[in-house]
């Protein structure tokens, strides 16, 4: 069977492309109260790429506002090794992403945010606040890659030991470097 020709030959946006309009009202309005913020859409999903500043007041403006009831994961992205990134226009990129999905169960809707995070100061606002079922995973977030959740109630490891030196999910940690008995194991791996 013949490989399919590619669909497009270049895969860049052209660097004048102007911001995209949301075609989301839910977006739309999280532009319009959060200028700094920048809409992509992904899989049919929106995405809202906001400043590290704003990452508590869009989550809060989100669910008081737009009846987003759930706050479904909390991850991250270390994107040290990517040689080359996709980032829509007006995002500066930086090291580390924290990425938050929420659901709407009023309106039946998705819409995910994502927040750039420096290497030289990884931290961004706690959501415990507002949503109480993040704790586990922004713990989890703080414990494999080392980013700090300012004003979680118990930012302590979760999976790796307490005496545990690094993140395991910093792509510059050293793979298999210590055989890790996770917590609550009862033998050894």
């Amino acid at each position: 069977m013949a490989d399919t020709p590619p669909r497009e030959e270049n895969h860049e946006p052209p660097e004048d492309e102007a911001p995209v309009s949301p075609s989301d009202e839910v977006a739309a309005a999280v532009l319009e109260r959060f200028p700094g913020t920048v809409f992509h859409e992904s899989h049919g999903q929106p995405v809202l790429l906001v400043d590290r500043a704003s990452w508590h007041d869009v989550a809060a403006f989100l669910r008081d506002e737009q009846r987003f009831t759930q706050c479904v994961d909390v991850t991250a992205v270390d994107h040290l090794v990517d040689a080359a990134r996709a980032l829509p226009p007006g995002v500066a990129g930086e090291r580390f992403e924290v990425v938050a999905n929420f659901v709407s169960h009023p309106r039946n809707r998705r819409i995910r945010t994502i927040s750039q995070v420096p290497e030289g100061d990884p931290s961004v606002a706690s959501l415990v606040d507002l949503y109480p079922g993040v704790g586990f995973p922004e713990r989890e977030v703080f414990d494999l890659f080392g980013i700090r959740f300012e004003g979680h109630p118990d930012l302590t490891r979760i999976l790796m030991p307490d005496d545990w030196v690094g993140f395991p999910l910093r792509k510059d940690d050293a793979p298999a470097r210590v055989p890790v008995t996770f917590k609550g194991d009862p033998t050894p791996r």
